[in-house]
């Protein structure tokens, strides 16, 4: 593996199923998606809202893309990764470049309901109510059929279907792993993906009810970069993280969450939610401190029109460099932030 002067773009820094606005019309944060860029290449870890149009501000190349990374399934993390697949095939060079895309599998069974749930609700899709990567993928690319024969046809585009490639990440066979039951048990990180320039190791984290919910870690020869993806506290992470140059941890202000949601049934709902499945900042300034990460950098944050004093608590459990960082913001892991 070799690199040069490698660098993280924190494409959008802002969590949860919404489009976030600000009191003071300044640009709201964009849906979370990070890329991770190591010599000539770069990697896509999660396709939040605006990722592409991030992606292009930016000025990345998509013939230079290596990968795009899905911690795990929820809308937030992916909903933008279709214009990634349909605005991005424009501008690959031709169809010899292949881009992976890792994400996880079906899940094999719908989650319980809420115990705040009053009687039966509604769910949807009976016939595939969880698809994994894969599926998602092809689901997607078959939504736009129309659009890409024309484009293929007519204006003799590359075909995307041979351009993107998706896989399910294949979860050791002994880690003990139940969707329900037992949606992040203790293990050891694991191979997902390795070439010239990256290894990416994997693990599960805790981010129930989504199973599997995965963080990753981007090792090249100098230096490492670790993502949380959502998840509260999580041992597994804290082992995947170690001496890491840069961990990206989510982080969600738990006391805005009170004031956001009503006091309903769905509210009630919402609140179990965040408290079970995300980190407040000072227990990930806590978790990267126990793990002797170089930097810390809080990303995915709820709400994403916090003043940025929300996240300082981080500072009274960590002792190396913090950072808040801005959508689009360059992150070096050789020493300077810009």
């Amino acid at each position: 593996m070799t690199h040069t002067d490698a660098h993280v773009i924190t494409l959008g820094t802002a969590g949860g199923p919404r489009v976030w606005t600000l009191d003071d019309d300044a640009e709201p944060r964009c849906g979370i998606a990070t890329a991770v860029v190591v010599g000539d290449k770069w990697y896509l870890i999660d396709c939040g809202q605006s990722v592409y149009r991030q992606v292009r501000k930016a000025g990345l190349d998509i013939n230079k893309l290596g990968g795009i990374f899905i911690t795990h399934m929820h809308s937030d993390h992916t909903v933008d990764l279709i214009n990634m697949l349909v605005l991005g095939f424009y501008t690959v060079a031709g169809e010899g470049h292949t881009i992976p895309i890792f994400g996880p599998g079906d899940r094999g069974a719908l989650h319980p309901l809420s115990p705040r749930a009053s009687g039966p609700v509604n769910h949807v899709f009976d016939d595939q109510p969880t698809p994994g990567t894969r599926s998602m993928v092809d689901f997607l690319l078959r939504s736009h059929a129309t659009d890409l024969n024309e484009r293929i046809l007519d204006s003799l585009y590359p075909n995307p279907v041979n351009i993107f490639e998706a896989h399910d990440i294949e979860l050791p066979a002994d880690c003990g792993f139940q969707a329900n039951s037992a949606p992040s048990p203790a293990m050891r990180p694991f191979t997902v993906f390795e070439d010239e320039t990256v290894r990416v190791s994997a693990t599960l984290v805790v981010h129930p009810p989504v199973a599997p919910a995965f963080a990753f870690r981007f090792d090249y020869d100098g230096g490492s970069v670790t993502i949380s993806g959502d998840t509260k506290y999580s041992e597994n992470l804290g082992e995947l993280a170690a001496d890491t140059s840069l961990l990206l941890h989510e982080a969600i202000d738990l006391d805005w969450a009170h004031r956001f949601y009503d006091d309903d049934e769905s509210g009630r709902a919402s609140i179990d939610h965040h408290k079970k499945s995300h980190t407040p900042p000072d227990l990930a300034g806590k978790l990267a401190e126990q793990a002797g990460a170089k930097k810390l950098a809080l990303h995915h944050l709820v709400p994403g029109n916090a003043h940025g004093k929300v996240w300082e608590s981080a500072r009274s459990t960590y002792s190396s460099e913090l950072i808040i960082p801005r959508d689009n913001q360059v992150i070096s892991l050789n020493g300077y932030t810009v």
